[in-house]
């Protein structure tokens, strides 16, 4: 896996950069759910929309 200078791969950024844009959550938030949950859409999707209504 190809990785960046903070030790995170490519797709790990991608798919954060991607949560943030389809449900508006703050880059920290959509890479904590990340580091927690993994790389299930679905899983990661769910959590952050909870995440959006919450605030």
């Amino acid at each position: 896996m190809a990785r960046d200078g903070s030790g995170e791969s490519k797709e790990t950024e991608m798919l954060v950069r991607r949560l943030v844009k389809e449900t508006h959550i703050t880059e920290k938030e959509a890479r904590d759910l990340v580091e927690l949950i993994g790389t299930d859409w679905a899983s990661l999707v769910r959590e952050a929309r909870f995440l959006k209504d919450r605030h």
